[in-house]
């Protein structure tokens, strides 16, 4: 599957029942988290000590905040703006920041500056793959209260529970189960639509709110409550980055279809419904959502809510998967095992060590904050933050890689600019009740992530000292003349132009050569996907040495046999039976020096000794592989 090209989703799209087709996967997976906002986002606004009094103007003003984020940051920002910056038919902001690097006429100082922002971005993905499974399923489960008070002891165990089996079934991947996703939140956003719009026909004058003068007139009445209040309007779009990050997976036409015709509109008939019975009912407040539903209905829609929190959560579970594969193939983290969980979609992939992170983490918060509206404090900083980062990355694309003029490409980017400093701006205010979490959070991995980027660095220049250049090797050989034996022997450079250190190892110990020698060297570009035809290339140094190197894109996942047996070397295919695979181990010392730290060479060592062989990730047999290892002053 690794070497699988991706699919021309431009293509696909011109066929309407591949277009409606790709339409309900998307609702299935990118609309999770932007879909389950309902339950707490508009509660959450007068709630709390910073929450507002629910009078007629102020629900208005809200409603009308709303509104206009959903228009000018959704739908303009990401579905008409950053889409635009499509890398190969990947998205996310890890894409994104490897595209805007490779544009010409950045100064090294700009690339090193916008590629540090993109790193760091991806780490606050990781707070926001903690904190959305946390919130969603919390807020869906405290519905039970509406009904009754016997279910408030055990909100919390029902919510670890519902969230453990969730992390202990993502082995199995979203395959099997991927087909329900789409009907269940089609359902979801029907029961939301459906909600609204009988709550309003009690109160149609709430539509009024889609005049901005009532997004404005909050501030003049609450000021700096009202903009305290701001962080949490923000909970309605904190999934417009899951939107570009999935685009990869569906195509664009699909996520805007299904946004423009049916999310859109059932998210705003259901957020106008809970502001109508607001001002119908002002103590509906606590549990505004459920509120809305007639009493027979509360349970069964509880069981749907948490459903749809359970797809929520999912989506973004599997996109921190695929941003940690991402993260591997550009030398962001050590190799972790991956397995792949379709047949079908190469973006589905499951990663044990994060999945086991990401549940730690998500049942921390659940008892450390007990409540989903505790934990909505904690909720959007992340998402914040890499909201502005995307939009300074999207405008250094437009106006370098697009070529837009200065001033049109300025104009765009302050625009959504000031919308999300604004948002991030209020956000910072949530630090001291719970929003430190995910900024603690993506520091700690931003800190991992540098330092093995940092670390591979320093290692490599250690072993490229002592490298013995390739031409001398040969020359030497030619001279001492070592006895051949057959078959093919695999060695993996780092360096092309270098000898190996385990060809030279195992020359030296026992004296013999292959017929065939391989000098293999593995690239990742900067493209998430590389086509099978491109992917190497084969140069013959002469007796019976061959150099091959190997390109993958930053969303694939290698499989060295599979590549080497397409390529004709020597005249004929290696035969995996009698072809032998040489990889090195290093065994780190470290040493003082200027080079780095001591205490990141110390964090870089341990995740050396931890992360997983080049055997396995490159799918190597295991019963073809000689390991050499060499002791490094590092």
């Amino acid at each position: 599957m690794g070497d699988s090209n991706k699919a021309d989703h431009t293509s696909s799209e011109q066929s309407n029942p591949r277009l409606m087709k790709l339409t309900l996967a998307a609702l299935g997976v990118v609309y999770g988290d932007i879909g389950t906002s309902p339950l707490y986002a508009i509660r959450q606004c007068f709630r709390g000590n910073d929450g507002l009094s629910v009078t007629t103007a102020n629900v208005l003003g809200i409603l009308s905040l709303v509104f206009w984020s959903l228009i000018l940051v959704i739908s303009l920002k990401y579905l008409a703006y950053v889409m635009r910056a499509d890398n190969n038919g990947e998205g996310g902001i890890l894409a994104l920041a490897a595209l805007v690097t490779r544009v010409r006429g950045n100064r090294p100082l700009v690339t090193l500056v916008l590629t540090m922002l993109g790193v760091y971005g991806a780490a606050l993905l990781y707070g926001d793959g903690m904190i959305t499974p946390a919130i969603s399923v919390l807020s869906a489960i405290e519905g039970l209260n509406v009904a009754t008070n016997f279910f408030e002891p055990f909100v919390i165990p029902i919510s670890l529970t519902i969230l453990a089996s969730l992390f202990l079934i993502q082995r199995r991947g979203t395959a099997g189960i991927g087909a329900v996703f789409g009907p269940v939140m089609i359902l979801w956003f029907a029961v939301l639509a459906t909600l609204g719009v009988f709550s309003i026909l009690h109160e149609p004058a709430v539509f009024s709110a889609i005049n901005p003068r009532f997004a404005l007139g909050i501030f003049s009445r609450n000021g700096w409550r009202a903009f305290a209040v701001l962080g949490t309007v923000f909970l309605v779009v904190t999934g417009g980055e899951a939107l570009y990050a999935d685009m990869g997976h569906f195509g664009k036409k699909p996520i805007q279809l299904g946004w423009f015709s049916f999310v859109l509109p059932a998210l705003l008939l259901n957020y106008f419904g809970q502001g109508a019975l607001l001002l119908r009912n002002p103590d509906a407040v606590d549990n505004l959502f459920y509120h809305l539903a007639p009493g027979w209905a509360l349970y069964p829609l509880v069981v749907l809510a948490t459903a749809a929190t359970v797809i929520a959560s999912q989506a973004v579970i599997s996109g921190c998967f695929s941003l940690s594969r991402q993260a591997m193939q550009l030398g962001y983290s050590p190799r972790l095992a991956i397995i792949h969980t379709s047949s079908e979609q190469v973006g589905q992939v499951y990663v044990p060590a994060v999945n086991r992170a990401l549940l730690v983490g998500t049942v921390c918060l659940v008892i450390g904050f007990k409540h989903s509206g505790n934990l909505a404090a904690a909720y959007g900083v992340a998402v914040s933050a890499t909201m502005v980062i995307t939009t300074i990355l999207i405008f250094m694309l437009a106006y370098r890689g697009w070529k837009w003029p200065l001033a049109l490409a300025l104009l765009v980017s302050l625009v959504f600019f000031s919308i999300d400093l604004g948002f991030f701006a209020s956000n910072i205010t949530k630090i001291p009740t719970g929003g430190w979490v995910p900024l603690l959070v993506a520091s700690l991995i931003f800190a991992l992530m540098t330092t093995w980027k940092q670390g591979r660095k320093q290692l490599k220049k250690k072993l490229d000292a002592r490298i013995l250049h390739l031409e001398v090797f040969l020359e030497d050989l030619k001279r001492k003349n070592p006895l051949r034996v057959p078959g093919a022997a695999v060695f993996l450079a780092g360096n092309p132009e270098g000898t190996p250190g385990t060809l030279i190892k195992n020359l030296k110990h026992n004296n013999v050569l292959h017929e065939k020698v391989i000098l293999l060297h593995v690239i990742t570009s900067e493209i998430p996907y590389v086509r099978v035809g491109d992917r190497a290339t084969v140069e013959s140094l002469g007796d019976g040495f061959y150099r091959v190197t190997l390109s993958y894109g930053f969303s694939q996942h290698p499989n060295i046999p599979v590549a080497l047996a397409r390529l004709d070397i020597g005249g004929k295919a290696l035969e995996p039976g009698a072809t032998t695979y040489f990889v090195g181990r290093e065994h780190l010392l470290i040493i003082k020096d200027h080079t780095m730290s001591t205490w990141r060479k110390k964090i870089f060592a341990l995740l050396s000794r931890n992360a997983r062989d080049a055997t396995t990730f490159f799918r190597i047999p295991v019963d073809r592989v000689i390991e050499l290892g060499v002791q490094l002053e590092f």
